[in-house]
């Protein structure tokens, strides 16, 4: 293959990892994804495609939607212990960011309410919302109707929103909630972490990384004694760690996140969603093999001071 046409398939890389993630949720699984779309465009018979964009977009889609159709995929996702991979704040992946709807369609929460969706109905849904395809094109990709294209994303959008909790909220804002709720939830303050929860909160998590199913929770009071027994630390829990653990706030997917580090190691990650100045929903990570891409980015940034280094 002439340089020429590696080049054309780099120059587009981002984009196409940007949205195998969006669709599969892993990051691991995305370069995959896009590893095989250019062993695909070796082989092609790259005269005869007439925009290399529309082209390469489609068989990444396709590539992606082959593996969430696939027996293995919706047996690991239906065994209840599935959970997207958090990505660091300025990971190319993430892109594009420019508009709320495509920040929104890469946060935690989202990626998780996608995975109530058809597999043609998460990929029209982030085919409009983060990189706004018309719907013709959405069709041509999908081998589907303009008007099945238009009724996935209503469809989709009516099933993100009616269990969505949170909103768009100024980061120092949020930033400020999550430390006012780390706090309460280190000093023991069940009844201070209630009022910081939304009526409706919800959180989730994969139990330290230990759990074979997720662990879910449903109701203010319950999410507060999860959180609270959580931060709270044990000579037990830091053996688990490997260590003494510092605490830090790092947005991870756009939204903050409180990330446990024993030395240049994170070991754990807590996301949240803010809302009307609360906290709408709580999604905990802490799997290994949810936090490898987190680590090596995390070990090339300069991170602030932490928020707890004593913990």
């Amino acid at each position: 293959m002439d340089s020429a046409a590696i080049d054309r398939f780099e120059a587009g890389r981002g984009r196409l990892a940007s949205l195998a993630y969006r669709l599969l949720g892993s990051a691991a699984d995305a370069e995959d994804a896009v590893q095989d779309a250019f062993l695909r465009w070796q082989a092609a018979d790259r005269e005869r495609v007439e925009v290399p964009e529309a082209w390469l977009t489609k068989v990444v889609t396709n590539l992606c939607l082959d593996r969430l159709r696939s027996a293995q995929v919706r047996h690991e996702r239906a065994a209840g212990a599935w959970l997207p991979e958090p990505l660091l704040e300025g990971d190319p992946m993430l892109g594009p960011a420019d508009t709320f709807e495509q920040r929104e369609s890469v946060s935690l929460a989202v990626l998780i309410l996608m995975e109530r969706l058809s597999p043609v109905e998460r990929a029209a849904y982030v085919l409009r919302e983060a990189f706004s395809y018309p719907h013709a094109e959405i069709a041509g990709i999908l081998d589907i109707t303009e008007s099945a294209s238009q009724q996935h994303v209503h469809r989709a959008r009516r099933r993100v929103a009616a269990e969505r909790r949170g909103g768009e909220v100024d980061p120092a804002s949020a930033r400020r909630i999550v430390e006012e709720f780390l706090a309460a939830a280190v000093s023991g303050r069940t009844e201070r972490l209630v009022a910081m929860l939304t009526a409706d909160a919800t959180a989730v998590s994969d139990g330290a990384g230990l759990a074979r199913r997720l662990l879910r929770y449903r109701t203010p009071e319950r999410i507060a004694s999860y959180v609270r027994a959580g931060f709270k630390p044990t000579p037990a829990k830091r053996r688990l760690a490997g260590g003494a653990v510092a605490m830090h706030i790092a947005p991870l997917n756009g939204s903050p996140a409180v990330l446990a580090v024993v030395d240049d190691r994170v070991v754990g990650a807590v996301a949240f969603d803010v809302g009307d100045g609360k906290v709408a929903s709580v999604c905990g990570i802490a799997a290994a093999g949810r936090l490898g891409r987190l680590n090596e980015a995390w070990r090339r940034r300069v991170p602030d001071a932490p928020v707890l280094d004593a913990w």
